[in-house]
């Protein structure tokens, strides 16, 4: 499924490079406060796995991407990703893309980045744009990892490396805009009731959590759908008012999310030796949204890069010159500046941010 290119692999190489520098720059006064960091997720935190599926179209591994970072690696943002930020906080170095623990080498021992551009809780979506790691697919994938830890630490240090960890999973928004809301490219909205849909989903999703906690993981941090009513490709549409978002998708969105709250409270209240935190993306995002202005940003409506609201960067192209003061940088995805604040909300916000506790309060427990 992975095919490596020369030009690719050099690119690729640079990119490791700088993130091994400046990961420890950052993390060599830090005090790491799990032994590593596991993420699960879209492109919203994808660092890059996509580059090396040929197939893909859903890659951001060129100009401007990457502009306000080290270039592009294939982060879907102009600079750091929320992972990025939360793993500063956290006290862990910049964590590898999966594919480059296989084609580079690249150090897991602080966790591995399994997210992928387009993916979905359900097998099916992303498949209009070509290849991508679903979330089952990141499970085996971590499997993989797995069995190379098992060759490096005893049974016991490995349970209490796997324990001690922290996982982030970020699923569902492609499960509605790279299906749901695309009636004419997949059957699911014809098939399913939007109350239904999000109880397939979770019931899903439920199993895939599970099957990661069976391993021996321990502590998560499950984020909730953004309110996708708000991001560019749907206000473009017209359906929302003027500084609006479209709220016939939030309503489909806040059905998820109210079962995934119900999921963490039954998760925890059926493993008592575990921690399952819903982190509330949308109520974050949607305060962001509503007081731009008190957070410093100007642009709420559309994206930074891209043509209009409807798509995302194109190569090349040239991107606005006042990034931080943009909400969104393309039509789907925030700028480094939302995923900073979103972050410092997981890790230490209030419970309105994370339930039942934060991340900073996971951590020491």
């Amino acid at each position: 499924m992975i095919k490596e290119h020369t030009m690719e692999s050099k690119f690729m190489t640079w990119n490791v490079l700088f993130l091994v520098v400046l990961s420890f720059q950052e993390a060599i006064n830090a005090v790491p406060q799990f032994t590593a960091l596991f993420a699960f997720g879209d492109s919203l935190i994808d660092p890059g796995n996509n580059n090396y599926l040929p197939h893909s179209l859903a890659k951001a591994n060129f100009v401007p991407y990457g502009v306000d970072f080290i270039g592009p690696t294939g982060r879907f943002c102009n600079g750091r990703t929320m992972i990025d930020y939360l793993g500063d906080l956290v006290g862990l170095p910049l964590i590898p893309a999966y594919t480059a623990t296989i084609t580079m080498g690249s150090d897991f021992s602080k966790g591995v980045n399994y997210a992928s551009a387009a993916a979905g809780i359900l097998d099916e979506t992303g498949k209009s744009l070509g290849e991508r790691f679903s979330l089952n697919q990141q499970i085996q994938n971590f499997e993989d990892t797995l069995d190379q830890l098992k060759q490096q630490m005893e049974e016991q240090d490995l349970s209490y490396y796997l324990a001690k960890s922290l996982v982030v999973m970020n699923l569902g928004n492609n499960d509605y805009i790279n299906n749901y809301l695309q009636p004419s490219l997949y059957t699911t909205s014809s098939n399913y009731k939007p109350r239904d849909y999000a109880d397939l989903l979770i019931k899903h999703y439920s199993r895939q959590i599970l099957a990661l906690h069976a391993i021996g993981l321990r502590k998560f941090l499950l984020g909730a759908i953004g309110p996708l009513g708000c991001i560019p490709s749907q206000v473009g549409t017209g359906l929302a008012p003027p500084g609006k978002c479209v709220s016939i998708v939030n309503e489909m969105i806040g059905m998820f999310n109210s079962q995934l709250r119900f999921l963490v409270d039954q998760l925890n209240k059926d493993n008592p030796n575990s921690i399952f935190i819903y982190g509330n993306t949308f109520g974050g995002f949607i305060e962001i949204f509503n007081n731009a202005s008190v957070y410093g940003f100007e642009v709420k409506d559309r994206g930074c890069c891209g043509v209009g609201r409807r798509i995302t960067c194109l190569p090349l192209s040239v991107p606005c010159f006042n990034r931080d003061q943009y909400l969104f940088w393309d039509a789907f995805h925030p700028t480094q500046a939302v995923n900073q604040i979103l972050a410092r909300k997981a890790y230490s916000g209030s419970l309105d941010d994370c339930y039942p506790m934060n991340v900073q309060q996971m951590a020491q427990l």
